[in-house]
């Protein structure tokens, strides 16, 4: 391997480096999912162990552990202590489940067949301009998750996880005073509207979701103290929205085409109370590609689900569709921002 520059002015050795680091990172990818699924960071938590010791407690196959755990050091995720035990490193403490933004679900999630295997088809996904879920697993992911309870439920962690980086933020942003009623549209366990509701203790609050969904919204209510002010309503957002003040709309338009987007927003400006408003929490995409999450959570939607991350002007485009006009625009200490919308004149 010479040191030739190439006309980017970096060594040739390294973009040799970089793309192979791009190629192998389904195999990184696959690792983190296993040290995830047998839950190896709770486990060193409790102190440095063999990997005798870790397999038998796991119920795993002694030789293969090693291997794996040799690997965590060169990933960075353990360390080998001279004693030879492996001993966690602040890297592997976010696949903690209790840790606050705990990837833990994310990690199996991506991992698992529900994302992976669409991922597997991904060339045709460009071709085609659709999403392979289809291909695999029916029509959506939700419905493939109804059908393997115990994945969907790690994807439901992740979401709560990664929700959990911009909730606090945007409870202080999103302005409730004068605002007597928040519903959480598709709220699944209601992280957000509760997050309102203990930052303001006049907000009456609801999860709005699938009937199957609200029993865990209202168990983390009363988990928080809220249930007197909170109230768990089952249905169907593409059907309609209850009457509120507040809409609130999280990680949820991000999953649908345009024309879906559009219905879901229609609904809800037909059940805002008079001088109500929308706020939508999404990641914003910028139009040149500017490095960070939100274009690969877009190749994420591309081949996995039928929706898509968005720039501003796309967003502002949806809202007009929907009788809405775009009067705030937050952003977040993320990439995550938040929008809020009125019914236009």
């Amino acid at each position: 391997m010479t040191h030739a520059s190439d006309s980017a002015g970096l060594p040739a050795d390294e973009h040799y480096s970089r793309m192979m680091s791009m190629i192998t990172g389904h195999w990184v990818t696959q690792v983190v999912r296993t040290v995830a699924t047998y839950s190896i960071a709770e486990h060193l938590s409790e102190g440095p162990a063999t990997a005798e010791q870790i397999a038998e407690a796991k119920e795993l196959d002694v030789d293969a552990t090693r291997r794996l755990l040799r690997t965590c050091v060169g990933l960075g995720l353990v360390a080998f202590t001279d004693d030879a035990k492996f001993a966690p490193t602040d890297l592997l403490r976010t696949l903690l489940p209790d840790v606050n933004g705990s990837l833990k679900g994310w990690a199996v999630a991506q991992g698992s067949p529900g994302h992976w295997e669409p991922w597997g088809n991904f060339p045709e996904a460009v071709r085609a301009g659709r999403r392979q879920a289809p291909e695999y697993h029916g029509p959506e992911l939700w419905d493939y998750y109804s059908q393997f309870p115990a994945e969907g439920a790690a994807f439901t962690t992740a979401m709560d996880d990664l929700s959990a980086m911009v909730i606090d933020e945007a409870a202080r942003l999103i302005d409730t005073s004068g605002t007597k009623t928040a519903v959480d549209v598709g709220g699944a366990s209601g992280s957000l509207v509760h997050a309102l509701m203990l930052t303001d203790d006049q907000l009456h609050g609801s999860v709005y979701d699938l009937p199957h969904v609200v029993p865990d919204a209202e168990t983390a209510a009363a988990r928080k103290g809220l249930d007197d002010r909170f109230t768990g309503v089952a249905g169907d957002f593409f059907e309609s929205v209850p009457a509120a003040d507040l809409h609130l709309l999280k990680f949820i338009l991000h999953d649908w085409p345009d024309e879906t987007c559009v219905q879901i927003l229609r609904n809800c400006r037909a059940g805002l109370n008079e001088g109500g408003r929308v706020a939508v929490v999404e990641l914003l995409i910028d139009e040149h590609g500017e490095p960070g999450l939100a274009p690969l959570m877009d190749m994420n939607m591309l081949a996995v689900v039928s929706g898509k991350e968005r720039t501003l002007a796309e967003y502002d485009a949806l809202f007009t569709a929907a009788g809405l006009t775009r009067t705030k625009m937050t952003r977040t200490s993320s990439e995550h921002v938040i929008l809020e919308a009125t019914p236009a004149d």
